[in-house]
């Protein structure tokens, strides 16, 4: 496969897909460019944070090892299609995942592990780290740290396996064994070309467009719940007072009425649902969820654009207006509030991204 560059329709040049030299050098790409890999084909709202590399286990060091805002923790391993161990990447991640497990005897063991490497890279312990990237307060980091207490003491994990190339058995595979397992295996392929000094990165992931039919506990924190307007609003009305149910519901139509399109989250116990103003950006703007929880997405609006970084500055001063705590670094993350926040906001906040859109 070929791809075109130009600049501004002129001085046209064709890239032929090139390989990595060496897994050193995407693992370093995958280290500072997390958001490089497809998990937004898992589940739209995701953000992935990059606690460690190498992390030592009996098994052998992990390549690094992730965390997303719901304490979901991923097993990151890359491979290049050269290397000779590819038919044994599952088998591997399967050997790191019960390494991990062993660590649920303590998990103090596991975060001081953890925090060495948080340390030396960001001069932050792990629990500060989660709390600043994710924009999460001192309870709701709390929360995160327990779901992945959780998750490490019941073995549930998403192994991700980075390749320049994933060939056809590979992906059977990786189809077989996420139908008929409560864990996850995902293979992310990397179309890699180069010009001058750009880089450009054509990612693709398999074994997400797999859904499981193999029954699993509800209580089961690895399960991916599907969603729909009847589901989100039976449970929205279960977990809200009265109140805070027509505020939901009032900013609910509105975007129904409003976005290009509304997606539902994948949570496997609270809903949420995620409108799409494709003017301004192919993701959502804002998330409302049946768990309390309101996040303004300014993260994901950010480009290089002008314009994008001027709505963004518009939007969070509107918010800021109505009343809302916005952090200074907002352009940087997804900032939410409660329903004691903007359940009593909700006539102001529509009004606001009416204006906005």
């Amino acid at each position: 496969m070929s791809i075109i560059i130009s600049t501004n329709g002129d001085k046209a040049v064709r890239l032929d897909k090139t390989s990595f030299d060496k897994e050193k050098f995407l693992q370093e790409y995958i280290y500072k460019n997390p958001e490089s890999i497809p998990l937004y084909d898992i589940k739209e709202d995701i953000r992935l944070l990059v606690l460690a590399r190498e992390f030592r286990t009996e098994s052998g060091p992990i390549d690094a090892i992730g965390i997303d805002g719901s304490g979901e923790l991923y097993i990151i391993e890359t491979k290049l299609y050269t290397n000779a161990d590819k038919r044994n990447v599952i088998a591997q991640a399967l050997d790191y995942g019960a390494s991990l497990w062993n660590h649920s005897n303590d998990f103090n063991e596991f975060l001081a592990t953890l925090d060495e490497h948080t340390q030396k890279v960001f001069k932050l312990k792990t629990i500060e780290k989660i709390k600043e990237f994710f924009g999460l307060t001192d309870e709701d980091v709390q929360l995160v740290i327990e779901k992945a207490k959780s998750n490490l003491n019941d073995g549930i994990f998403h192994f991700v396996v980075l390749m320049d190339r994933v060939d056809d058995r590979l992906k059977d595979l990786i189809r077989f064994v996420n139908q008929n397992s409560q864990f996850d295996i995902y293979a992310v392929e990397f179309e890699y070309y180069k010009h001058e000094k750009q880089e450009i990165i054509i990612p693709k992931i398999f074994g997400a467009e797999v859904k499981k039919d193999i029954a699993v506990s509800s209580s089961s924190s690895g399960e991916r719940r599907k969603w729909n307007e009847e589901l989100l609003l039976a449970d929205a009305k279960n977990n809200y007072s009265d109140k805070e149910y027509t505020a939901f519901k009032k900013i609910y139509d509105f975007s129904k009425e409003k976005a290009d399109y509304v997606k539902y989250g994948t949570g496997n116990k609270y809903g949420s649902f995620n409108p799409v103003f494709e003017k301004i950006c192919s993701r959502s703007l804002y998330t409302l969820g049946t768990d309390g929880r309101m996040s303004f997405n300014f993260e994901w609006i950010k480009n290089n654009d002008i314009q994008e970084v001027e709505f963004i500055d518009k939007y969070a001063k509107a918010m800021k207006d109505i009343g809302f705590t916005i952090p200074d670094n907002y352009r940087e993350v997804r900032p939410s509030v409660l329903s004691d926040e903007w359940a009593n906001r909700a006539d102001e906040f529509i009004k606001a991204i009416r204006s906005l859109i």
